[in-house]
């Protein structure tokens, strides 16, 4: 909405200037001087303050845009593998429209805002689903049955095998 309300302000401050443009550069009542002095006005009270702000609106709704963009793409992969419960990861790249690369920042974005856990083991490209009381309880790997140590905020390893667990 702002993007579209900031394309409006552009469009009528660039359709002002030029008619104000228009009228102190065609009226022959005026001098020179004052006709510069007009539009300079012009400029500094109507014209700037529209495209300035429009300018800014439009940047602030690309902006919003593309947040919603991003979570709509957290939304459809928490959708996936809540879903499917073990889903890999080269598919989930597909059905988003995406590389693998970025679903694994997905993944780790998702850990981060503390709404996914589940465990990733990167060797298989396989992304699984689990209650966050399961991981929890977790002493061994449920892959090769490794030990596992907390590797990050939310984020636990197994040694033996490479595979992830995300906490939440």
């Amino acid at each position: 909405m702002s993007r579209t309300i900031g394309i409006f302000l552009i469009i009528v401050g660039v359709i002002l200037g030029s008619v104000a443009a228009a009228y102190l550069f065609t009226n022959p009542d005026l001098s020179t001087p004052a006709r510069i002095l007009g539009f300079g006005l012009a400029i500094l009270v109507l014209i700037a303050p529209l495209v300035g702000g429009g300018i800014y609106l439009a940047r602030q709704g690309a902006n919003e845009a593309k947040q919603m963009a991003v979570a709509s793409q957290q939304r459809k992969l928490l959708n996936i593998v809540q879903s499917k419960g073990t889903v890999q990861i080269a598919d989930v790249a597909v059905e988003l429209q995406t590389s693998v690369d970025k679903v694994k920042d997905a993944i780790y974005e998702l850990v981060g805002l503390g709404v996914y856990s589940g465990y990733i083991n990167w060797e298989k490209g396989a992304l699984y689903s689990s209650e966050a009381s399961k991981l929890r309880e977790l002493k061994s790997c449920p892959n090769c049955g490794g030990e596992i140590t907390l590797s990050g905020k939310g984020v636990a390893h197994c040694r033996f095998c490479g595979t992830e667990f995300f906490l939440s």
